[in-house]
Parts: C-alpha cells; sequence; structure tokens
C-alpha cells in the first residue's frame, strides 16, 4: 500500500506585516525593527512569506518590492538570472492581447521547476557522462508545447484564416466553389463566433486545470 502524505501539522502562519515609510525605511512588525531589501531577500529564500503596505496610504506594495529586490540582485554582477532574450520577450507582452496569460503560464512553470529541484540538482551533481540539461530541454519543450497549444485556442479565427489558404493546386487562381453540404464558418462578431470563443476558453482552462493537477 501506497504511503499516504502526512498531514500539515496546522494552518498556515499569517504572513509577516512589513511597512515601507516615507522614508523608504522598512519596519518588521513582527521583529519590531527596521529592515533592508536583503534581509526581505533572505526571508524569502527561507520561505518566510510578508507582505508589504505602505505606511501611509496602506496599500499594498509587495509586487514593488519584490520587483526591486530582483532589481538589486541582478545588479550585483556575477551569476543573473534573467537573460537578455527573456527580458525582452518580457517586456513585449505588456499590453499584449496575451498579457493575461503570461502570468499563469510563469507562475506553472516556476512552480513546477521548484517541485523537481531537488532531481535537477542530483543530475547536476552526477553529470558525469550524462547532459542534465537535456531535461531542462525536454521540460521547455513541453511547457511551449503546452503554451502554444493555448495561444491557438486563443485565436478562434485561425482556422477560418487557415481555410482561407488556397489548396494544392489551385494556386493560378481556380478556385473550388464550395461544397452545398459544408458548414459555413462563423462569421466574426457573430453570436456563433462568440459561442465557439467561450467554448474554446473553456477548453484552455480545463487543460490549464489538467496540467496544474498533474503537476
Amino acid at each position: 500500500m501506497a504511503d499516504q502524505p502526512a498531514p500539515e501539522s496546522g494552518p498556515k502562519p499569517a504572513p509577516v506585516v512589513i511597512k515601507k515609510y516615507a522614508n523608504r525605511r522598512l519596519y518588521n512588525t513582527a521583529t519590531s525593527a527596521y529592515v533592508t531589501l536583503e534581509h526581505l531577500s533572505q526571508m524569502v529564500k527561507e520561505k518566510t512569506d510578508f507582505v508589504v503596505y505602505d505606511a501611509k496610504t496602506g496599500e499594498d506594495i509587495t509586487r514593488p518590492v519584490l520587483t526591486q529586490i530582483i532589481f538589486e540582485e541582478e545588479s550585483k554582477g556575477g551569476q543573473t538570472l534573467l537573460p537578455i532574450p527573456f527580458l525582452r520577450q518580457l517586456i513585449s507582452f505588456y499590453g499584449d492581447s496575451l498579457q493575461g496569460v503570461v502570468p499563469q503560464y510563469l507562475e506553472m512553470s516556476m512552480s513546477q521547476f521548484a517541485r523537481n529541484q531537488d532531481q535537477m540538482r542530483r543530475y547536476l551533481q552526477n553529470a558525469f557522462g550524462f547532459n542534465p540539461f537535456q531535461q531542462f530541454e525536454a521540460m521547455g519543450k513541453q511547457n511551449m508545447a503546452m503554451f502554444e497549444n493555448a495561444m491557438r485556442l486563443f485565436n478562434p479565427f485561425a482556422a477560418g484564416q487557415a481555410g482561407m489558404m488556397p489548396p494544392a493546386g489551385q494556386a493560378n487562381g481556380s478556385v473550388e466553389p464550395p461544397r452545398p453540404d459544408a458548414p459555413a464558418a462563423p462569421a466574426p462578431g457573430s453570436d456563433a463566433a462568440i459561442e465557439d470563443l467561450k467554448r474554446k476558453l473553456d477548453e484552455l482552462q480545463s487543460q490549464l486545470s489538467d496540467l496544474s493537477k498533474k503537476s
């Protein structure tokens, strides 16, 4: 009989509250002490959850503070984590119609990477006669295949556009008339096209849920 996972010891502790004041100083309310970005970086590495609030407005500024930590780490020189091509691609998605999909894709990819990090470390330690990056390449191809499939689902008129290309043997301008029994493609903006888009979005959500369960 397979071993059952050990139950959680208790409820997840509440995140530590960090307050940021107008002088840019960060105050840890749990330890009653001022901290720096390096302290927060270490808390992340120790998997200590925290949130950062603006001391004056009460606004949640956790995201920009974490982004600032990444900027500081990347500015130190040496080994960085964010290649320039990746940064260019990421910037290009701002304002794009796919902007809402990118965060979920990156989050799932990083979660999967984190769950497999111990196995990846073993690959690197036992790399004699073995290329560990083949494993990374295979995982990357799998993730990209999932992402490309998701993009096709988000383009409901792709199939219609592909159908507009003349088949082989008809490039000289002779177009075969449509068969009487062939179903008409939904016109863009029609109720049928909208329903088709909704169906494809549901399919995408189902695939993302299945992927999350398998991970």
